[in-house]
């Protein structure tokens, strides 16, 4: 009778345990869909491409196909130098852009450069590959009627290859000012992938960047790197000022760190994307650009410019509402893919 009782007790115990796991990991479940749904509203028809990136469908469970890229958000590692090949010009030129009176696009099909012009020069925000800065930044500009020589200083939002790699030939040719933040200089230091610019400029929170007639603001917002800067930029459209908003580092690639778990840096980027829809709102600003063509829509809004009428609005003028929902998809995306990290019990 003793070991019948003991037998049940252990029983009941196991089926409270399994029970309160089943909720508990139904809890989780419901959490990380309420994010999801919640980052889905926050997109509208705005944010698509950002949504699709930081937000795909979830992990399967156990038993059922793995999906091609479980990691949400991750970007595939970069191959060593040695493995590194350039791609053909044809699977990555584009044409520059004339965005708004000072701002250009003068990036690639997939990842973005800008020019900001001012009265004593030119601001570059991001450098991209070193193989495609001189076609695209240089003689980008050249075919807008701008001379590079005047580029006094370039902003590396962070130090991935994509986005750092043509710093350092702005840097050697033109006398360039290169400006990361402390921590992404040292990730330069600790992730070589090429070229990489002599240490120079170093921002800091909040740090005001002013050339002639134009200051830009830099805010640190940790998460994608460990020093990623997003920028606030007064631009005109027709001499009408509107603020732009460029939000530094989007995708969960957080491999870069292997010090820190993931977990840490899902809630570093939490932070950063509600601190800065904090700075967007204050700022008043209506636009959004990203370094990501896919994130900000650049491949139909550049182009759209070109059928723009007089009178027409101008597709990168989507209100500040429209750029708050766009910080509120990679906040909510982000708390999701927590979710589902600590239901996996990941690190």
């Amino acid at each position: 009778m003793k070991w019948h009782v003991k037998g049940l007790l252990s029983a009941v115990c196991l089926a409270v345990g399994l029970g309160a796991a089943t909720i508990l990991g139904q809890s989780v479940a419901d959490t990380a869909r309420a994010h999801r749904a919640a980052a889905k509203a926050a997109a509208g028809q705005d944010h698509l491409g950002l949504l699709d990136r930081l937000c795909p469908a979830p992990a399967p469970q156990s038993g059922q196909p793995a999906a091609a890229n479980p990691q949400r958000g991750q970007a595939a590692p970069a191959p060593a130098p040695a493995e590194r090949q350039t791609p053909p010009r044809s699977e990555w030129h584009a044409e520059p852009v004339k965005v708004f009176d000072n701002l250009y696009f003068v990036g690639q099909t997939e990842y973005s450069a800008w020019a900001v012009t001012t009265s004593d020069g030119i601001i570059i925000i991001d450098t991209i590959f070193d193989y495609s800065v001189e076609d695209e930044v240089v003689e980008g500009l050249k075919k807008l009627g701008l001379d590079p020589a005047k580029i006094k200083y370039a902003i590396v939002s962070h130090g991935h290859s994509d986005h750092s790699g043509g710093a350092r030939y702005l840097q050697d040719r033109f006398g360039t000012r290169i400006i990361l933040s402390a921590a992404d200089w040292d990730l330069l230091d600790r992730n070589p992938r090429g070229p990489n610019p002599k240490r120079d400029m170093v921002a800091t929170d909040g740090q005001k960047l002013t050339l002639g007639d134009t200051t830009l603001t830099l805010y640190l917002t940790p998460g994608h790197t460990p020093g990623t800067i997003s920028t606030i930029i007064p631009v005109k459209d027709g001499g009408k000022p509107h603020v732009a908003a460029a939000w530094g580092g989007t995708a969960f690639n957080f491999t870069i760190t292997p010090d820190k778990p993931r977990i840490f840096w899902f809630n570093t980027y939490i932070k950063s994307a509600e601190r800065f829809r904090d700075v967007v709102a204050k700022a008043g600003a209506d636009v959004i650009i990203a370094n990501h063509t896919n994130f900000d829509g650049t491949k139909t809004k550049a182009p759209a410019l070109a059928q723009r009428k007089p009178g027409d609005p101008h597709p990168y003028v989507i209100g500040a509402d429209a750029v708050k929902r766009y910080l509120r998809v990679a906040e909510e995306c982000a708390k999701a893919a927590l979710a589902e990290l600590n239901a996996q019990g990941q690190r």
